[in-house]
């Protein structure tokens, strides 16, 4: 089908299909919102539901009615619309998150608008501490221009609270797979000065010895292979992080200027490469980042600036010096080389400093109309060696973006219409050094340094027909750089391929929404989107399964289309009920393959990713129950997955072909708030009904467990 037929069949799904209900009351009216006067009720828009309603295609999720939980923000993305995180175990573990079929390194991550690299490569949504968040924005496909981004698919931005007052918050939780975690953040201000000090401490630790159901074992009595279950034995995770920010809000000079200093720490057990039947009992990685940073912003009349500047010093160090080959009953056998790739004892380290700066103005032309510049540098070292191996060839290679954006924004009829355009100029400069295992890497097919320059751009509008019904679209020819994972690999599971081409794509959604309230009970949200992604030399990895090893390459085209629906309803602020579906349908589009010989894999659909999927929510919360101005929260969710192919669909039978099968899933949660919810207690049983459950590469996640969170807040 052609580009304009795709297009056609989208605007036609979206005129007809029925709305979708948007996520969250709590995004909509938020309890500070709203004011009552005499029987009179005044209701306001909260911040994360005018993000929702701007003019991009954006999932804005609030955290606080999950704060009290022991969760993390991947849970909580999880559960949107168009997003699926699929992870390869349990906590700690790495994963794959997707929005609108674009997934992996195509999709970047922010923390305050700026990248979340700087606080160390091994630092994600799994390790940030959920009481210092405010909410978190899922850009689909169009990305602003303020965030300086090569995304391709999409975005994350993480946005902190910003609290202008004294407070401390304080949490800790336990559970299953003895799993325990801590957090810590508050503010406190100098004396009678402007001057605030704002501590933050995260800790996460789980064995992650959760059961393996249908592994392969050596079975003495019958001297055979048999499938049984067996605990995990070799994947401990520990992440400590820590950060002290100071500095001052409206002083004469600066609407706020803060410096920061930060430390991560992460040890993780590897129990299995990139597939289960390779296991791992003596393998660990190490990692340590150190970074400083400073931010400063300032209204200058029409023209607002912020610059934000950052250094990060980060280190891994994989250790892989067993020659042993292990079975899941934690038995082994002496083999001839290393666990990971079978080659010699191993102690590989890999220095990745990383220098961000993020710099930008803003230029109220008139009223309703402004300019907006944006600046990002993001120069990503790459120094490799190794402690045993002295067979290894280090290197030093080096990675630098600059990205240079420019925005034009328009308001009409009280905002009633929105526009905006922007350009964006991507400079890619790379200094490759390493020149080992060419065979693989394709060192010898490349310049060994190389500055090349790409263009995109796009736009985006909304416009509110009647007061519960908007409608939107956006467009983005978007440029994609190959991350340094990606082509020059990890260290320990994954090849570098420095041959790899930058992605292009050309997105288009468009989408309608709305929200009603009848009476003062009752409030509906809908929402209903649709997109097309038309992807060129598109990343995507590859995995050996004799190697239990992973490698990226370009796939020449990968055409998407898809439809993501949400609804929401809320009855007193006391009972939500959520649902939404989505429905992504990514194909190759190649004919022929380079040799001018027909593919056998055109048209079909990308294997090992998820297609059809949804997810259902209800919550119902009972206040003053007692005269300790108390809250009891009880609420259940239901998460279901249609089952996917693990390959390509051309190849091999399909009657014997592997494929993740489908998912139904079932959570509950209590969580118990009083004295104005300065004390907390939370219960949560995630699994239910302890499926069987998939994920990433068909890796097995965890079954049922229990866990249990107590937080104190204090002002």
């Amino acid at each position: 089908m052609s580009r304009i037929s795709d297009l056609t069949c989208l605007l036609i799904m979206c005129l007809f299909l029925l709305p979708k209900m948007a996520a969250g009351s709590e995004n909509v009216y938020e309890k500070s919102d709203t004011l009552q006067l005499g029987g009179v009720s005044v209701y306001g828009k909260s911040k994360t539901q005018r993000v929702r309603e701007g003019v991009y295609t954006v999932n804005a999720v609030s955290v606080s009615p999950s704060v009290n939980k022991l969760t993390t923000l991947n849970d909580i993305v999880d559960r949107s619309a168009g997003v699926r995180v699929r992870r390869q175990g349990g906590v700690g573990s790495d994963y794959d998150l997707s929005i609108n079929g674009l997934s992996g390194n195509s999709i970047r991550y922010f923390l305050d608008g700026v990248p979340l690299d700087v606080k160390g490569s091994d630092v994600n949504l799994d390790n940030i501490p959920l009481n210092t968040v405010e909410r978190v924005e899922l850009y689909k496909g169009v990305i602003p221009a303020h965030l300086g981004s090569d995304a391709l698919g999409g975005a994350v931005n993480i946005v902190t609270k910003r609290r202008r007052r004294s407070f401390i918050d304080a949490s800790y939780g336990t559970g299953s797979f003895h799993t325990h975690t801590a957090d810590l953040t508050g503010q406190f201000f100098l004396g009678k000065s402007k001057i605030a000090v704002r501590p933050t401490f995260g800790l996460n630790y789980s064995k992650n010895d959760y059961k393996m159901r249908n592994v392969e074992v050596w079975d003495e009595e019958t001297e055979r292979y048999i499938l049984t279950d067996r605990n995990r034995f070799h994947d401990s995770y520990l992440s400590l992080i820590g950060q002290i920010e100071a500095g001052v809000n409206d002083v004469s000079w600066a609407d706020a200027f803060f410096v920061s200093g930060s430390f991560s720490k992460i040890d993780k057990q590897l129990q299995t490469g990139a597939m289960q039947n390779k296991v791992y009992g003596n393998a660990m990685r190490h990692s340590r980042a150190w970074s400083v940073a400073a931010r400063y912003s300032r209204q200058w009349g029409p023209v607002g600036t912020r610059v934000m500047l950052s250094h990060t010093h980060d280190r891994s160090e994989t250790v892989d010096t067993a020659f042993r080959k292990y079975s899941w009953d934690g038995t082994w056998l002496p083999a001839t080389g290393n666990e990971i790739n079978n080659k010699a004892r191993s102690i590989r380290i890999y220095e990745r400093p990383l220098t961000v700066l993020n710099a930008g103005a803003d230029y109220a032309l008139a009223s309703g109309h402004t300019l907006a510049f944006n600046y990002m540098l993001n120069r990503r070292g790459n120094k490799r060696s190794d402690e045993t191996d002295k067979t290894f060839e280090p290197s030093n290679d080096v990675l630098t973006k600059h990205i240079v954006a420019l925005t034009y924004s328009q308001s009409f009829f009280q905002e009633r219409l929105q526009n905006s355009f922007f350009v964006k100029n991507y400079i890619n400069s790379a200094s490759i050094r390493q020149k080992d295992n060419f065979t693989v890497t394709g060192a010898d097919k490349i310049s060994a340094d190389a500055t090349k320059l790409y263009w995109g751009g796009g736009l985006g509008t909304r416009y509110t027909v009647v007061n519960p019904l908007s409608v939107k679209a956006s467009f983005e020819h978007s440029v994609r750089l190959p991350l340094s994972r990606e082509l020059l690999g990890n260290g320990t599971t994954v090849y570098p391929n420095l041959t790899l081409s930058p992605e292009e794509s050309n997105n288009v959604n468009v989408g309608f929404f709305g929200t009603w309230r009848t009476g003062t009970d009752h409030l509906f949200s809908y929402e209903a989107d649709g997109y097309l992604r038309f992807v060129d030399n598109y990343i995507r990895a590859r995995v050996s399964e004799r190697e239990g090893m992973m490698q990226y390459f370009n796939e020449p085209a990968i055409h998407i289309k898809g439809v993501d629906l949400e609804l929401r309803y809320s009855w007193r602020n006391s009972l939500t009920v959520e649902l939404n579906g989505t429905y992504c349908d990514a194909r190759n589009r190649k004919k022929f393959k380079s040799d001018g010989n027909p593919s056998a894999t055109y048209n079909n659909k990308v294997p090992n990713r998820p297609w059809l999927y949804a997810n259902a929510g209800v919550t119902y919360r009972f206040r003053d129950i007692t005269n300790l101005s108390d809250r009891l929260s009880i609420g259940a969710s239901y998460r279901y997955i249609h089952w996917y192919y693990l390959n390509w669909e051309a190849y091999g039978a399909l009657s014997s072909k592997a494929r993740i099968p489908s998912q139904n899933i079932v959570d509950l949660s209590v969580t118990y708030s009083w004295m104005e919810e300065r004390y907390n207690i939370s219960l949560t049983c995630d699994n239910l009904f302890d499926r069987l459950a998939y994920d990433n590469y068909m890796l097995q996640k965890p079954g049922r467990a229990i866990y249990a969170k107590l937080r104190l807040y204090l002002e």
